[in-house]
């Protein structure tokens, strides 16, 4: 084996695990391919000691110190192929590079599928976006958006009712509200703006108003949405890795896989999509991988 661990996957959960393994003496590989999923956010929040610095400071900053830890390796590269070896894994670099390790965590993400709304791609992790406690504090109790519809957009009305009492629920076509969800919306004094969506005013991603079919636009500072998505990467599922009905790799509390030497973290594996909860489970992950390879060997 050239490695015990290989991390792919470098930005938050990642390079939390890395570290923990690093600390714990382990020969450590991270494949990175530098496109973090947040790269077009210009703040992170909720973060301890960082609340407000971009991701990029601070993913740049945990790799500076990731790099004190001489037993790990990070290069820069796509894995594009993987598979089981008898005594581990080997995986295929887009590079064309070959490397083997006994156990392998996957920090590799996954893809937001953009709504064909002109304009919505440009302001996605800026002015839209998807966690009030990653951003709510900056746009509250200001004109406020929410891009969803039926049971998924009730539950987010009634989570972002907390930062505004200046909320539309644009459903994007015919509303699936039931009655009941209806009235209570409209007890809250939430707007229900019904129809398609067609484009998003913006000037360099920070939303000025939501243009509707047949409507006059709606002045906003921002929008949420939950976007759909898939997984960043496929080898997962090519290892035979079981999937949550949302669509997460599904692990147990340690962040295994049902496949034995296989782990996941990150925003792969959870929708809390926050910096804080990724390096969490970067962190469990790390310490699991290396407690499971305490007892194998001892």
């Amino acid at each position: 084996m050239d490695f015990e661990i290989i991390i792919i996957g470098g930005s938050y959960a990642g390079v939390a695990a890395a570290t923990t393994l690093g600390r714990s003496l382990r020969k450590v590989l991270v494949i990175d391919g530098g496109k973090p999923c947040n790269r077009q956010t210009p703040h992170s929040h909720n973060f301890l000691t960082r609340d407000g610095e971009t991701p990029a400071a601070i993913a740049d900053k945990a790799k500076e110190q990731l790099a004190s830890y001489k037993t790990v390796k990070t290069v820069t590269d796509f894995v594009i192929d993987g598979s089981k070896q008898p005594d581990g894994f080997k995986v295929l670099t887009q590079d064309g590079h070959t490397y083997t390790a006994q156990k392998l965590l996957f920090a590799t993400g996954i893809t937001d599928i953009m709504p064909q709304i002109m304009g919505f791609a440009e302001c996605w992790g800026i002015s839209a976006i998807h966690c009030p406690y990653c951003h709510g504090y900056e746009v509250h109790h200001q004109p406020t958006g929410i891009l969803a519809n039926g049971d998924m957009g009730f539950e987010i009305a009634k989570l972002i009712s907390n930062w505004t009492d200046e909320l539309t629920l644009f459903t994007n076509g015919a509303s699936t509200l039931t009655t009941e969800q209806v009235q209570k919306i409209k007890t809250k004094n939430i707007k229900i703006a019904e129809g398609e969506v067609q484009s998003i005013i913006h000037e360099n991603g920070q939303m000025k108003s939501v243009v509707m079919q047949g409507d006059q636009p709606y002045p906003l500072t921002a929008m949420y949405a939950r976007l759909p998505f898939t997984q960043h990467s496929d080898l997962p599922k090519q290892l035979g890795c079981e999937f949550t009905e949302a669509g997460h790799i599904a692990v147990d509390g340690f962040n295994r896989t049902n496949v034995p030497g296989v782990y996941a973290a990150g925003d792969n594996v959870s929708p809390m999509r926050a910096v804080a909860v990724t390096v969490a489970g970067g962190v469990m992950a790390g310490a699991a991988i290396n407690k499971d390879m305490i007892e194998e060997g001892f």
